[in-house]
């Protein structure tokens, strides 16, 4: 199987030198860039299949870097930056971004996140139809939740919102990505009534009280579905 090609866009060497060997023993081919102008350069010449980029560049801010890949490509891009404001990284995934990932940070985890981005980039390629999580199916083609069998009823909005949330599993998905796409643009600020839309969910979801929560929510920034 051909490795992954990852392209690493970070101007600390130190990072440079430790992603390079750590990236290359998990299989991936490695391409670096140190600025955003070569970043930009590297994805439209090398092909990678996925980008792990540092915001805080010398040449140009990363959501930038975003903001120009976006115009053209779809490549998954999983934020790696030491700026923690939620404001950044709301930024970053409303831009197009497709994860994020704190420094310090672990390798683990890490790896973790890119495999996540390149599956649902995957996925996505041909579009999600389903998503499994032990007994429970939700069937975005068919328009159906089921838990063991039995139908699961849901609101034509309570569905929309799952749908959103399932085809995006294991990412992040921002209260303005839910809210525009399930509302509209006029509601991108009613937070109140997504998250008791949220409860809502839930509720319906669980088998009982104590179950493990599918939509986890990223405090600040949005929700995501693990199944």
């Amino acid at each position: 199987m051909t490795a992954h090609r990852v392209l690493v866009v970070d101007d600390e060497p130190q990072i440079q030198r430790f992603l390079k060997p750590s990236l290359g023993a998990a299989g991936y081919e490695v391409i670096a860039a140190v600025n955003g102008s070569q970043a930009l350069k590297a994805a439209a010449t090398q092909a990678p299949d996925i980008i792990l980029l540092d915001l805080g560049l010398p040449d140009m801010d990363g959501k930038d870097v975003i903001a120009e890949l976006r115009t053209w490509s779809k490549v998954p891009i999983v934020v790696l930056s030491a700026r923690d404001r939620e404001a950044e990284k709301i930024a970053a995934l409303d831009l197009g971004a497709d994860d994020y990932v704190n420094k310090p940070f672990g390798i683990g985890e890490l790896m973790a996140r890119l495999r996540t981005a390149l599956r649902h980039a995957t996925q996505s390629a041909g579009q999600v139809a389903q998503v499994v999580s032990g007994d429970l199916v939700i069937d975005i083609a068919a328009h159906s939740v089921t838990r063991s069998g039995t139908p699961i009823k849901l609101t034509p909005k309570e569905f929309e919102l799952l749908a959103i949330l399932a085809r995006n599993a294991e990412r992040v998905v921002t209260h303005r990505q839910i809210l525009t796409s399930v509302w509209g643009p006029a509601h991108t600020e009613d937070l109140q009534y997504l998250r008791v839309f949220i409860g809502q969910l839930r509720q319906k979801l669980k088998r009982k009280p104590d179950d493990v929560e599918l939509i986890q929510t990223e405090a600040g920034i949005g929700y995501r579905l693990v199944p």
